[in-house]
């Protein structure tokens, strides 16, 4: 009998350790370009293997290949977690000194981690809901939030850093990896979405209360606010504001937005110029009825976040950042309190559109019922 594709894709991301020794003990595949040279021919190994995988199913979903692609990478960035805390050893020295030096940054370490398993499980999951029939596309979304939220960070955070200088070949392989969840994220947008209906009268009634007569939405959008200012606050910092608040807070409170690798500006950047207009749009959706699109974008930028202060918390708090640049022992509880709640707000906002999205639709005509589903 078959193993379920979800378990087939998962002992196939578990060999990924065993290429990684393979190359370790073989000095012709430890130069720059064999390294780079041998990662294609991998993936594309795997994807034949993922073909004859799923050769005798009628209909394969296209995204299948990527999810279960991304899956493989995924057991390579916790082996290098793994290694970097001392864990194990002897799978990833040639990579790190002739491939991407840059995996054993703090930030780095923490974006492994990541990877391997809240993506592994996403992928894991999705998979299994794919060939058994099931939606996945807000999991779908979740990840594309995650994925992208990670890649804008990481390549600029390389280029502009102190690794920027030490570019190997291997790093753009990245490139594919940026490019993809961009694709998934368009074609998961562009699918209609399944919910139950709600009745036209409950549509109307939730719409018809005033953000007062929300608490829930109105500690949603204050907490949004407060997001709102923290990410300008910070975007002035890590742009060399001369005031003194700014000068006091990355001194005494949040040294790591010095940090010389990179990852930390650009993460405070991408805040500034993309989380910000996003947040600002999200609080219009809690004050006007009939936002739609409000039950996607939640999603998808709440796994962005989550990605992002994941790495930057732990970065700033990791032994492998130099003492200078992590968060003082008497600042802790007030940084990392900010930090949490800046990804607390968007995961919670996702939470309520998900569980009570009547506000967000449009009326419903009377004569349908709760039994049947809607394509909103």
């Amino acid at each position: 009998m078959r193993p379920p594709v979800d378990v087939c894709v998962l002992i196939l991301s578990l060999s990924a350790p065993g290429v990684l020794k393979a190359m370790d003990n073989i000095p012709a595949l430890q130069e720059p370009l064999p390294i780079l040279g041998m990662g294609m021919f991998v993936l594309g190994l795997v994807s034949l293997l993922l073909l004859l995988t799923v050769r005798n199913q009628k209909k394969v979903d296209p995204l299948f290949y990527v999810f279960a692609g991304f899956s493989f990478t995924c057991m390579v960035g916790l082996t290098n977690a793994l290694e970097q805390d001392g864990f194990i050893s002897g799978f990833m020295a040639f990579y790190l000194k002739m491939g991407e030096p840059h995996l054993r940054t703090a930030y780095a370490v923490m974006m492994s981690y990541w990877d391997g398993i809240v993506h592994l499980l996403l992928f894991l999951t999705i998979i299994h809901r794919m060939f058994k029939g099931k939606s996945y596309r807000s999991l779908g979304l979740l990840w594309a939030g995650s994925s992208i939220g990670h890649q804008i960070v990481h390549i600029p955070g390389v280029v502009i850093g102190k690794y920027g200088s030490n570019i190997q070949p291997a790093f753009w392989r990245n490139v594919p990896f940026f490019l993809l969840p961009f694709w998934v994220a368009s074609l998961l947008f562009s699918r209609p979405r399944e919910m139950p209906v709600i009745t036209a009268d409950k549509i109307i009634a939730e719409q018809k209360k005033g953000l007062l007569s929300r608490p829930v939405d109105l500690l949603l959008s204050l907490l949004l606010l407060g997001a709102m200012a923290f990410s300008v606050f910070r975007g002035f910092v890590v742009l060399d504001c001369p005031l003194d608040t700014c000068f006091t807070y990355v001194y005494q409170y949040e040294p790591y937005l010095k940090d010389p690798v990179g990852f930390p500006r650009v993460t405070m950047l991408v805040y500034f110029f993309y989380a910000l207009p996003l947040l600002t749009v999200f609080t219009y959706g809690l004050r006007t009825p009939g936002c739609s699109w409000m039950l996607d974008w939640t999603i998808f930028f709440a796994g962005a976040m989550a990605q992002t202060q994941w790495c930057h918390i732990g970065a700033s708090l990791h032994s492998r950042t130099p003492f200078t640049y992590r968060v003082p022992a008497d600042k802790w509880w007030p940084v990392i309190t900010l930090n949490v709640l800046l990804v607390a707000a968007p995961a919670l906002l996702a939470l309520r559109c998900c569980n009570n999205p009547a506000y967000f639709l449009k009326p419903v005509p009377e004569g349908q019922t709760n039994n049947e589903k809607k394509k909103n």
